[in-house]
């Protein structure tokens, strides 16, 4: 028996632009990879293996209808990204109470 096929997750599959354009492009509607394709300068063989990473990690829902494959975003795994980078915000909410009370100083 060999080795599990590699299972990319949320952060690796988003890590690319390429595949953050995929799913932007296909957050509001289904498209087939033909479609999709015209849509990005590099080859169709390059979309399809974008796409499949973002199917592997459970982004994009795929169904066939008759000889061609539909692509359409599933964002319910995008919420790991959102509680990661929620815990960041104290940081951010840190710094910009920082930079009010200092602006505020300068105007006394």
């Amino acid at each position: 028996m060999g080795e599990p096929a590699f299972k990319p997750d949320v952060f690796q599959a988003v890590a690319d632009p390429t595949r953050r354009r995929l799913l932007t492009l296909l957050a509001d509607k289904e498209m087939p990879i033909a479609a999709i394709s015209d849509c990005f300068p590099i080859s169709r063989s390059a979309v399809n293996k974008h796409l499949h990473v973002l199917l592997d990690a459970g982004l994009l829902h795929s169904r066939r209808t008759g000889r061609e494959t539909r692509y359409r975003l599933r964002p319910e795994p995008l919420a790991q990204l959102k509680d990661w980078l929620a815990f960041f915000d104290q940081y951010w909410d840190d710094k910009l109470a920082l930079l009010k009370q200092y602006v505020e100083s300068e105007n006394e």
